[in-house]
């Protein structure tokens, strides 16, 4: 069976047109994804912000032809806020979530009714049983919250067990930590497919605020990559293309059972890292 391939996109800020992403989406619809999941960008899980990304995945769906998954982070939704983003979705004929917890915005109070992703997920199945393919995050190297390892994997195995479908990684750089994280869930009786995130980096300071946030691991020998290229950023995302092409062609041969690309709506990084590894699926 074919390889899964997909990008994550993100709507434009809240003072521009949605319709600014939609040459973004022309050009990478045209390199036929399996699937392109829709954040809901900096505004996190507000409504203003949800109301975006169901438009940009309506917008996926309806005018590009391609299937799309609506990232949901439920920390700061109330029951009823995600009921309605479950009815609005239903409506756009949007069938594909992403539930995540999401992350803690500065200076507004989460609310109590999703503590973790776990809880939306079981919510989600509660009011719609099997209307909606559920994804789910996972953390080759844990999450960065987790007391340990081990028991962020047993938590893992809740979600999958609450009635997941499929799984997409954080982003990572050490396969060799990919490949430890799947033989472990393996044992734990995770058995749903796994999609594996890979970032191709093009900046410094992009890449050092993306490890603070998920604290992924920097291989040695991707360091001395920073180090020799991280003053120019033409070389550097030359460089951080070819690395991602690596990983990506080492995880094919290993049986990944998909590719997701974290490409921050850069349609030149995601066409070259396309145009490389096609023949490969």
């Amino acid at each position: 069976m074919r390889t899964k391939f997909s990008f994550e996109v993100f709507p434009p800020k809240k003072d521009m047109p949605v319709e600014v992403i939609y040459n973004t989406l022309d050009q990478l619809s045209d390199l036929q994804p399996d699937f392109i999941s829709v954040t809901c960008g900096a505004g996190g899980s507000s409504s203003n912000a949800s109301e975006r990304m169901i438009e940009v995945a309506t917008a996926i769906k309806d005018k590009y032809h391609r299937k799309s998954v609506a990232h949901m982070p439920c920390i700061n939704l109330t029951k009823a806020d995600a009921e309605n983003i479950l009815y609005q979705l239903e409506l756009s004929g949007i069938n594909e979530i992403l539930a995540l917890r999401g992350d803690k915005v500065p200076g507004v109070e989460p609310k109590n009714d999703f503590i973790h992703a776990v809880d939306l997920i079981k919510f989600i199945r509660e009011k719609t049983d099997s209307k909606f393919k559920i994804y789910a995050a996972c953390y080759p190297e844990g999450h960065t919250e987790a007391i340990d390892f081990d028991s962020d994997l047993n938590y893992l195995k809740q979600k999958v067990d609450a009635g997941v479908d499929g799984l997409i990684s954080q982003l990572f750089f050490d396969n060799n930590s990919f490949y430890y994280f799947r033989e472990k869930i393996d044992r734990l009786g995770v058995n749903v497919p796994i999609e594996a995130g890979i970032m191709p980096v093009t900046k410094k300071k992009q890449i050092e605020r993306m490890i603070n946030i998920c604290g992924a691991t920097l291989p040695i020998k991707f360091r001395k990559i920073l180090d020799k290229y991280g003053d120019n950023d033409e070389a550097l995302q030359e460089a951080g293309i070819v690395y991602a092409q690596n990983q990506i062609v080492d995880l094919l041969a290993n049986g990944v059972d998909g590719i997701h690309l974290y490409v921050m709506n850069n349609v030149y990084v995601a066409r070259r890292i396309n145009e490389a590894i096609i023949k490969l699926l």
